[in-house]
């Protein structure tokens, strides 16, 4: 199935739901905002995009940022991350605001980007869809109000809301919406990025997961760990689906064609090579089958290289939709030794 079918059924599957949700969730905002100002010596950033070509341009109206968490732990990284070679992890920030770190530990799903982000007094932002950003793609964008006031709006799948301090919010970020402060002040949220999980979901309303497809939802799995001779014997030549690299939107490019690939270490971990360069670390989930780096379950490589004609699945999901593309492989051992 095409890419851009399976998420034109995606929309379909969810779109019955409410665009946003209350979680059964609350914390104290006075105190996440006393450490939010507390933060000087810091700069809030212009929000930037990224997307599978990189870092876009900065966002020209007042929409600014101070990552708690991110790709490498970089405070100068306002984007969320993607795939790539880069972990999420905790910036310098994070330890200067313990009560926020204390609020992150009881959210109980993998987090992935954490990011303060700031809204200026009569800015707006223009109609957008985040993209991947919902239950099929194993990732979810829920919101902390830390302070606000009458005038900040998000309006999502054409309903407006106005969320009051200290409340965790979801919201169906891949509809259409937009963030619009009418107000004379700034307004400030807590972004979480995270993978949905079972104990997530508990803290949805009845109401929204009764109504909620679970089958469709792409839960979370863990890393499973790998020796050293284990990692070695999937050292491994593919030729890459095209499209594969594509992580950020549905590509126009052939997907028949291929890339030439490679699966090596880097750092003393799998990676995936793309044209002779390391492009995405791999992160085992099982059975010999991989995510990549800084991204979900959306898109994996399996590798089946223990029969006599070793392949390598490259699949991409969106609930219980999966395209898998097979290509041959071949181990590294076996490539150095014809050379031999």
């Amino acid at each position: 199935m095409p890419s851009e079918t399976i998420t034109s059924v995606a929309h379909a599957t969810w779109e019955h739901l409410p665009p946003a949700v209350p979680m059964n969730f609350t914390v104290d905002a006075a105190r996440l905002a006393e450490e939010a100002a507390g933060l000087t010596g810091l700069t809030w950033l212009p929000n930037r995009p990224v997307s599978q070509n990189g870092l876009g341009a900065e966002d020209t109206f007042d929409w600014k940022i101070i990552p708690l968490r991110g790709p490498s732990g970089s405070l100068a990284r306002t984007d969320p991350g993607g795939a790539g070679l880069e972990d999420h992890l905790d910036t310098p920030a994070m330890a200067r605001t313990p009560y926020h770190a204390e609020v992150l530990a009881r959210i109980p799903a993998p987090l992935h980007s954490v990011r303060l982000m700031a809204l200026g007094a009569g800015a707006e932002t223009h109609e957008h869809r985040d993209g991947r950003t919902n239950f099929p793609w194993g990732s979810l964008r829920l919101h902390i109000p830390i302070v606000t006031q009458p005038g900040a709006e998000l309006v999502v799948g054409g309903e407006t809301h106005h969320w009051e301090a200290g409340q965790l919010w979801y919201a169906d970020f891949d509809r259409l919406h937009i963030a619009r402060n009418h107000s004379s002040r700034r307004r400030i949220h807590l972004v979480i990025d995270c993978a949905p999980t079972p104990e997530l979901m508990a803290l949805f309303p009845d109401s929204y997961r009764a109504q909620l497809p679970w089958s469709e939802v792409l839960f979370a799995r863990p890393e499973i760990p790998l020796g050293s001779v284990e990692q070695d014997a999937l050292r491994c030549t593919v030729e890459v689906p095209a499209t594969f690299p594509d992580w950020s939107d549905d590509s126009d490019s052939d997907p028949a064609g291929s890339l030439p690939g490679r699966i090596d270490l880097v750092d003393g971990r799998l990676a995936l090579f793309v044209d002779g360069a390391p492009r995405f670390g791999l992160v085992h989930i099982g059975n010999a089958e991989f995510r990549l780096q800084g991204w979900t379950d959306e898109r994996t490589v399996c590798l089946d290289l223990d029969r006599p004609t070793p392949v390598a699945r490259f699949r991409v999901r969106c609930g219980r939709q999966m395209t898998e593309v097979v290509r041959p492989a071949h181990t590294l051992a076996t490539v150095m030794g014809a050379a031999a």
